[in-house]
């Protein structure tokens, strides 16, 4: 009986072991679940192992433990920190907000590497796993299908399935599941570049190695909406140097369960934007989709009547910034008024007191506030060189929705704003006219540019079109200046009013950029709620149509900042005329040069500043000079949807390039600018004035002898005619003024000659192809594509030669003339050989 047994038992293991080697055999065709399924039923026919799972949390948390309660329930025990995941958090979109809470001593990288600076962002969700796990799934949201009833939706979410980022034991349950107690400590002693930095920021930080003994968890926090992880992170040099040690702050936010209802882009209305690509929209394709980032302004329940009735009403979430406890208090009230000016622009959109600032909290009034908190948007402060500030958000990249912003100010933007205001209105106000300036207009011109940056934590884009609207006469009439401001918007690179003169007499308070039309506009667009559509392709229409209207007055005109070809599109210009308003810019140039010397003087100090607003004064005139030459060869960009008459794209008119190269050849390449560069300065500090003249003349060539201008100009006059303004004009303009000794004996002086290696220089990199204009003495090499089917590279040719035939004929006595002239005939016949 024993033996019969134990041969059933062995007939047994051999029908297991074929199935199983079967199984194998099969391949792909078992999936793996069910090769466990066959050995476990193997297993548990002789006898199985009672399951071990999670304890009871009453057992696993010890006593004296204080758990702190919020998004979630955190422990900290026996130095480790475990959180509690309920199952109202599974499946839920998280946001993370990676930030530098205290920024390591002598690590910069250009504007990075100071406290509040933001490292990282990504979305996660929590999703119960098998076997009393519980993994965090990396989202992203780059391809959509609504739901299950749409047809692309199955396919999309077999191609997309979400990465996972960590995965956690459950240590310890509730005992009806819905509590589940998990180890975070290892996550975030690790170095995760999802979560901490990234490998880019390392690598301009030159940050090496983690060193694990020194970084560790400082603290864990939880809020009702929010979880706070602080960490400390210490890494080795990557040259081994030294050390580098950062605390770090992870803002984990739980996004709403519904995202807000988004609002598609329009070309028209300059918004920032996140997007994805649509399955569902287009039947036989794919749209892309553009959602404007925007706060999540909403009437409270019981406004919402009122709201569509018309009645101004306050949102029931209003946005709010706090200054940063660092600030010096001089600037405080200032930093407030630049966003509190925004408040009158958002009762367009039909909300009062939808925005405001406030001091940050003291501890004692507040111990739950924190700068690095994503649930509280602030102003910081960092103490930078860096002359500059910046407004960016974080936002759900589900909707769009911004959920926060923290605005970057410089402390060294100050330095900038100085300088602007010297150089373009100290001759028309005479605060400007020194180095240190009053508080009160440090304080205005601080204003100017919070409210800038707030704009654009608004989600606005840079309207360069805001700038390009006035008249000269405009800008110089106080009335008009009262009514209106000097810009259509703030969103604009504008600066100041330097075409004022001083004769027109116009206050300081007019002299700088405010909100104005356009900012109306593009809030009201952006933010004004249609309760009864709630949807964002069905508001498509009733938008497209408002949109159509309003951009009828040009005062509500957006410019993208990325034009290449549109004259009026340009950073700190100013005026519908560039010819006319920078000859009165450069008027005012010439008497803040004329007085500088007294003007930059401080007490006990040297020449510096002298030299530093030199400088300034070279770098606006080359402004100047950029601005004009971008009107040759110039296009005119309209957006326009099919429901709108005209032509998207439109040729500068011949009389307006025109007029730009009369501008340059009066005060440029005819008439040497030498107030640029006045002897009693110049002796002050080492120096060179023909690389002043230099940069100047490549400012203005490396515009317009160039692919693009050539292009536009052979498209131009193949689409006009005689009536455009053409290549072979441009060029004899170019030849008359520059290359006015060709074929004579005249002497040539230092300044002339450096325009000349310019120009010559200039037309050897369109010939090859070169991608930057060649200094002088630099051997233009040719692209690795020296081959180009446009009309370009025969242009050039065709200059090339006939200045070379010039050139040979060209004899002078002048020694420094004839040697110039040997050179750029050598010049041109190297680069000739240089693409044989």
């Amino acid at each position: 009986m024993l033996k019969t047994k134990q041969l059933i038992a062995l007939l047994v293991v051999f029908m297991v072991f074929v199935n199983i080697t079967n199984a194998q055999q099969r391949g792909s065709r078992v999936a793996p679940p069910a090769q466990k399924q066959e050995q476990t039923t193997a297993v548990d026919s002789v006898k199985k192992a009672p399951e071990k799972g999670p304890i009871s949390i009453e057992k696993f948390i010890k006593p004296g433990t204080k758990p702190m309660v919020g998004l979630t329930t955190v422990y900290n025990q026996e130095g480790r920190f475990f959180i509690n995941i309920n199952d109202t958090l599974l499946d839920r979109d998280i946001i993370m907000v990676t930030r530098i809470s205290k920024a390591a001593a002598g690590i910069r990288s250009d504007f990075d590497g100071y406290a509040g600076d933001h490292l990282n962002t990504a979305m996660f969700r929590f999703e119960m796993g098998p076997n009393n796990k519980i993994f965090l799934r990396k989202i992203l949201n780059r391809e959509r299908s609504k739901d299950s009833t749409q047809a692309m939706f199955t396919a999309l979410q077999r191609s997309n399935l979400a990465g996972i980022s960590a995965t956690f034991e459950i240590k310890a349950q509730s005992a009806d599941k819905r509590d589940n107690i998990i180890d975070v400590t290892d996550l975030f002693n690790t170095d995760s570049e999802t979560l901490f930095f990234r490998k880019s920021t390392k690598s301009s930080f030159k940050l090496g190695a983690p060193i694990k003994e020194s970084s560790y968890i400082s603290a864990i926090t939880t809020y009702p909406i929010n979880t706070e992880v602080k960490t400390v992170k210490t890494y080795m040099l990557a040259d081994g140097s030294a050390t580098a040690t950062y605390e770090l702050n992870n803002s984990f936010v739980l996004l709403p369960k519904v995202p807000m209802v988004p609002r598609y882009a329009d070309s028209r209305v300059g918004y920032f934007t996140t997007g994805y690509t649509d399955y569902d929209q287009n039947p036989q394709g794919v749209k892309d989709i553009r959602m404007i980032t925007r706060w999540r302004l909403e009437p409270k329940p019981q406004d919402v009547e009122k709201y569509k009735r018309g009645e101004l009403v306050e949102p029931a979430k209003p946005i709010v910034f706090y200054i940063d406890p660092a600030t010096p208090k001089d600037w405080v009230p200032y930093l407030i008024q630049g966003v509190n000016d925004w408040q009158k622009v958002f009762e367009k959109a039909g909300f009062k007191n939808a925005i405001y600032a406030l001091e940050a909290p003291t501890a004692q009034q507040n111990p739950e506030w924190s700068l690095e908190d994503a649930r509280f948007s602030a102003i910081v402060y960092k103490p930078s060189d860096i002359p500059n500030a910046s407004g960016p958000n974080v936002n759900d990249p589900r909707s769009g929705e911004i959920i926060e912003s923290h605005i970057n100010w410089y402390h060294n933007v100050m330095s900038l704003l100085r300088n602007w205001y010297m150089v373009q209105c100290s001759p028309v106000d005479p605060a400007a006219r020194k180095m240190i300036f009053d508080t009160e207009l440090m304080g205005q011109l601080i204003r100017f540019v919070s409210s800038h940056e707030v704009g654009h934590t608004l989600g606005l884009r840079h309207n360069f079109g805001g700038t390009g609207f006035y008249t000269v006469e405009q800008l110089r009439d106080k009335d008009f200046l009262k009514e209106n401001g000097h810009t259509t918007s703030i969103m604009d690179y504008s600066r100041f009013n330097y075409v004022a003169q001083p004769e027109d007499n116009i206050p300081r308070e007019l002299l700088f950029p405010r909100l104005s039309h356009y900012d109306d506009w593009a809030i009201e667009w952006g933010y004004r709620r249609f309760p009864e559509i709630n949807d964002p392709v069905k508001e498509l229409t009733k938008i497209n149509l408002w949109t159509i209207e309003k951009t009828k007055d040009r005062r509500y005109w957006f410019g993208t900042e990325s034009s290449s070809n549109d004259p009026r599109l340009q950073a700190e210009d100013l005026g519908d005329n560039q010819m006319k308003a920078n000859e009165l810019g450069i008027k005012n140039l010439k008497v803040v040069m004329a007085n500088l010397g007294e003007w930059s003087k401080m007490p006990n100090e040297e020449y510096d500043n002298l030299r530093t607003m030199h400088t300034e004064v070279n770098n606006q005139f080359r402004r100047y000079i950029g601005h004009v030459a971008k009107w040759v060869g110039g296009i005119y960009q309209e957006s326009k949807t099919v429901e709108m008459d005209g032509d998207v794209y439109i040729y500068v008119e011949r009389e307006k390039q025109v007029e730009a190269m009369d501008f340059l050849n009066r005060n440029l390449f005819v008439n040497t600018p030498l107030w640029l560069i006045p002897t009693e300065y110049m002796s002050k500090f080492p120096s060179r004035n023909e690389l002043f003249m230099e940069r100047a003349y490549s400012t203005a060539l490396s515009s317009i002898v160039s692919r693009r201008v050539i292009m536009n100009l052979v498209a131009a006059e193949s689409a006009l005619g005689k009536s455009a303004y053409s290549v072979e004009e441009l060029f004899n303009s170019l030849n008359k003024t520059i290359m006015f000794n060709l074929g004579t004996s005249r002497e040539v002086d230092i300044y002339k000659r450096v325009l000349q290696k310019v120009y010559v220089t200039t037309l050897c990199d369109l010939f090859t192809g070169a991608a930057t204009v060649a200094r002088m003495g630099a051997v233009v090499k040719p692209s690795s594509n020296p081959k180009d089917m446009t009309e370009c590279t025969a242009i050039a040719y065709t200059q090339l030669s006939d200045l070379l035939k010039k050139l040979k004929k060209t004899k002078s006595s002048d020694f420094a003339t004839a040697a110039h002239t040997t050179y750029l005939t050598r010049y041109i016949e190297k680069t000739f050989i240089s693409v044989e």
